[in-house]
């Protein structure tokens, strides 16, 4: 087994500064060796806090050092193409936050370079590495309740990005739903066979320019026969809302709580607790989770858990998701 993976990350906006400190400061199996940004001052200044040696603006530095085992990449989508691209060729393995791609063509060039050049992809669902849901995967695994039949999901976020974000975000079915899009297939244990969307601008008027909503529903069917419905918004004020359930035909699964502590206030005008506040707090640990699972797999020389492949399937929704929403109509996936 490798001692120790030599890494790059590339990007240090929130996720990419996160990625990089978990790697440089918590993953015993790495060694952050290298920050890529698209500014100087952001790339120097991560480096500097987290004692990284090396910084660049040239991606084309990390592509041509030999040294290099892997890279993470947590750029804007319409950049991952190219830079898996690059990666896989000057063999590299690859951590790529989600989507793998921004479309299913960029998805399928990828897919042969990963594979001609025989380097591992894992593509960023943290939720799989989430204690509950892994837990509630074992748990219909192992038959407690039951055959699946229908997923419930949830994902609100407490106000919309800014318009700057949005306009290059890919719309709603596929930077926010995709999560569970993913972690749908993850739990029923099937690949979907029908999608129908719909969705409305509720409280951000900007988002018609872009052809995008605040509110969305979808609504999925499985070869297998099983359901699935999921909402996504930007309108929940109370705080980060993701939650999922599982029915099966001999009971259900209930993952995730809008409680940030598992405690409740009891006062004369009633009892209340505190929400989750944001999105880091509420996955803190599935980052770190999922990035160790990765270096551990390539320590090992085994394929990651979540694939190139698992991430076309889920663009493949998100387009399919969208596509829906657009023409009012019930998209079949192949």
């Amino acid at each position: 087994m490798k001692q120790k993976i030599r890494c790059a990350v590339f990007g240090v906006g929130r996720l990419g500064y996160w990625h990089a400190e978990n790697l440089a400061t918590r993953i015993k199996g790495a060694e952050l060796v290298t920050v890529v940004a698209s500014r100087k001052e952001s790339a120097e200044r991560v480096a500097r806090e987290l004692g990284v040696e090396k910084w660049t603006t040239n991606p084309k530095e990390v592509f041509e050092d030999p040294t290099i085992d892997a890279v993470v990449i947590v750029t804007p989508t319409k950049t991952h193409a190219d830079l898996i691209i690059q990666a896989a060729q000057s063999k590299k393995h690859i951590f790529v936050d989600k989507p793998l791609t921004e479309t299913l063509d960029e998805a399928e060039t990828v897919i042969k370079e990963i594979q001609k050049n025989n380097v591992y992809c894992q593509v960023g669902f943290m939720r799989r590495f989430d204690p509950a849901y892994a837990e509630a995967k074992r748990r219909i695994e192992n038959g407690d309740i039951g055959t699946p039949l229908y997923f419930k999901g949830v994902s609100r976020d407490p106000g919309s990005p800014p318009e700057e974000y949005i306009k290059t975000s890919g719309g709603i079915f596929l930077d926010l739903c995709i999560h569970e899009y993913d972690i749908a297939r993850f739990l029923i244990g099937d690949e979907v066979k029908t999608v129908k969307a719909f969705g409305d601008v509720l409280v951000h008027p900007f988002m018609n320019k872009y052809g995008d909503v605040d509110q969305s529903m979808t609504f999925m069917t499985f070869q297998n026969g099983a359901s699935c419905d999921v909402e996504g918004s930007r309108n929940s004020t109370f705080g980060y809302d993701i939650r999922g359930e599982v029915i099966g035909t001999e009971g259900s699964i209930q993952i995730g709580s809008i409680q940030h502590h598992d405690i409740k206030i009891l006062t004369p005008n009633g009892s209340v607790y505190d929400n989750i506040p944001n999105f880091p707090i509420k996955f803190k640990d599935s980052f770190l989770f999922e990035l160790t699972d990765f270096i551990e797999c390539l320590q090992k020389d085994i394929r990651p858990k979540v694939t190139e492949i698992d991430g076309k399937i889920a663009l493949e929704i998100a387009e399919a998701a969208t596509r829906s929403f657009n023409t009012k109509e019930t998209v079949i996936l192949n």
